[in-house]
């Protein structure tokens, strides 16, 4: 664990491994989860380039996040981070909320995204705006949520160990955080950002995600010019959990014929 200064007033936690010439990728986590979820993404890729993970502001090791937050400001954020990291540009892959923040990252500086990888996310919710009120109605308990949610997160049967890192990840969120995580992902309408992006993008889902269903993804492939969709059989929401060797090969695969041309 580190926490970094982002040149922002604030520090965000962060999770490195590896190093070398090649183009570094940065992981950005869901509403519910932080950047220990990335571990098995941080163990594949930094065997052959920097990788690394963050919290945003509010959560795991970052500094508490100021009432009115944005998704702007969670972007704002890991651009401030790469600054401070001297990552200048980077394969930026997000699930779900981090597939949110992922957009407004490109949106707010294009220059610095080589690639992007969203996974199991979308560009407008058609359900946000309810699933936002039942969150906020749910945050005061962060366990029980995480106890009612997480079956559903996951395909079934889902590994117990994986069904416990989960809800142990989730249970130790700030409520006020989550607040402000939820809405920055379920209130999200970044269409026209979407089909401003100009870079490789993958677009991932699992097969049998319900939180943000596969329908949604193509929906945000057809939006980006040029982008690929695949979908990652016997999983549900947490796609690099659920399945991290196809996660990996996929991701692995469309960023490693990228970085003779990033220069």
């Amino acid at each position: 664990m580190a926490r970094i200064f982002t040149g922002l007033g604030h520090a965000l936690g962060v999770d490195e491994a590896g190093s070398g010439d090649a183009v570094p990728i940065l992981f950005l986590h869901g509403v519910g989860s932080d950047k220990s979820v990335w571990a098995p993404q941080l163990a594949h890729f930094g065997a052959s380039r920097r990788a690394v993970a963050f919290d945003y502001p509010g959560y795991g090791d970052s500094d508490p996040a100021v009432a009115g937050t944005t998704r702007d400001d969670f972007a704002a954020a890991i651009l401030g981070a790469m600054d401070t990291l001297g990552i200048e540009r980077a394969h930026v892959c997000g699930l779900s909320l981090g597939g949110v923040v992922a957009i407004a990252v490109h949106a707010l500086a294009p220059a610095r995204c080589l690639s992007l990888i969203l996974a199991d996310t979308f560009a407008v919710h058609p359900e946000g705006q309810a699933i936002y009120d039942r969150s906020l109605a749910a945050s005061g308990d962060l366990r029980a949520m995480a106890e009612a949610r997480v079956d559903v997160l996951l395909a079934q049967p889902a590994d117990p160990a994986v069904r416990s890192e989960v809800v142990e990840t989730m249970a130790r969120i700030d409520p006020a955080a989550y607040r402000i995580g939820a809405g920055a992902v379920w209130l999200a309408d970044q269409r026209d950002r979407a089909a401003e992006i100009r870079v490789p993008t993958l677009v991932l889902c699992g097969a049998e995600d319900k939180v943000t269903p596969p329908a949604l993804s193509h929906d945000l492939t057809q939006l980006i010019p040029g982008a690929r969709y695949e979908a990652i059989e016997r999983a549900s929401h947490l796609t690099n959990l659920e399945r991290p060797d196809e996660f990996n090969t996929l991701v692995g695969d469309f960023i490693g014929d990228m970085d003779s041309h990033s220069s």
